[in-house]
């Protein structure tokens, strides 16, 4: 199973769960879900990060794309530029494995 995120608060407003997981379908992604994750503070990441092994990415909405950053492991180019990430990408790492993204990936 490969799970998708949004992260943000509150998250009442969207609709990225609806939306991605149509697309998966529409794709024929079996195994891949989208999840909605409201955090009430950005302190709470690792957390979510350890209570989901099965996370691979993550969007970011307000009010967290630029307080984001000090939890990010690295930053592409545009990411730097803006000073705001738009999606994280998780991988293996034996420290908090995030990287942070400036514009959005294809799924993402």
């Amino acid at each position: 199973m490969k799970v998708f995120g949004l992260i943000g608060y509150p998250l009442t407003h969207s609709f990225s769960k609806k939306y991605f997981t149509e697309k998966f379908d529409k794709l024929g992604l079996e195994g891949y879900s989208y999840e909605l994750f409201p955090l009430s503070t950005i302190d709470d990441l690792p957390q979510l990060i350890a209570d989901n092994p099965n996370l691979v990415g993550l969007n970011v909405t307000i009010p967290y794309k630029e307080s984001v950053i000090p939890f990010l492991s690295g930053l592409d180019e545009t990411a730097k530029v803006v000073g705001a990430v738009n999606t994280i990408l998780i991988t293996p790492s034996p420290t908090l494995p995030l990287k942070g993204e400036g514009v959005n990936s294809p799924l993402m």
